[in-house]
């Protein structure tokens, strides 16, 4: 089993009200079980571990779309699933941004219309930024009426965490932001992230298996 994190590194991720994540699951996938505890008052804790470990999975399990054979979920302060409970919140209430590892933009659709579906799952909550202020922290302005095929890997990173943010997330999923991108986009990536860690009072879980931007970024690491 994970246990709660133990590598803390001060003056990077800040505390936040209460656990920022008090995770404490199983989840049968084939083949294997993945265990995980996560206890942290960090806004952003790193899950780190080779390929094939099951991080993807725990961020399934966190935003709903994967069952967790037992234990319970919290975020911020809420309790998102308990099986000793029988607490279940449906995928669409539990408030995650959940930035996907192949980003899932919807390629039918321009970056600003992408933007606009993510503001229509607020679920009632205030936003962080509007569309014009998320589009200038992202860097993505000026590729408002492009389409998914029309952007870099890096350019498609920066707009899907900008519509994870119009959702007006109670928390961050990030599976692994910076993956196949060259070292200047890379960066890039890495500077909005240590700004939306810096700006927003937002509970972050970024899964990684890169050393240095783990160092960089996290307040605690949990390692599958």
């Amino acid at each position: 089993m994970a246990g709660a994190p133990r590598h803390r590194r001060q003056g990077q991720a800040c505390p936040v009200n209460a656990l920022a994540f008090d995770i404490d699951i199983a989840v049968a996938r084939p083949g294997r079980r993945i265990e995980v505890r996560i206890a942290s008052t960090d806004s952003l804790v790193a899950l780190v571990g080779p390929s094939g470990m099951g991080k993807t999975s725990v961020l399934d399990a966190i935003a709903g779309l994967l069952g967790p054979a037992c234990g319970h979920i919290e975020v911020g302060g809420k309790r998102l699933f308990d099986a000793a409970g029988q607490v279940d919140m449906p995928p669409e209430r539990r408030g995650a941004g959940y930035v996907f590892q192949d980003s899932r933009l919807f390629p039918h659709l321009s970056v600003e219309q992408n933007l606009a579906f993510g503001t229509r799952y607020a679920d009632g909550r205030a936003p962080f930024a509007d569309p014009a202020e998320c589009a200038e922290l992202l860097g993505i302005g000026h590729l408002l009426h492009r389409r998914p095929r029309e952007l870099s890997g890096g350019e498609i990173r920066r707009a899907a965490i900008a519509r994870a943010l119009l959702r007006a997330p109670r928390f961050l999923l990030l599976d692994e932001p910076t993956a196949s991108l060259d070292d200047a986009r890379r960066q890039d990536i890495l500077r909005i992230v240590e700004q939306i860690r810096d700006r927003f009072a937002l509970p972050i879980l970024y899964v990684s298996h890169d050393r240095s931007e783990v160092d960089r970024l996290a307040g605690d690491v949990v390692e599958l």
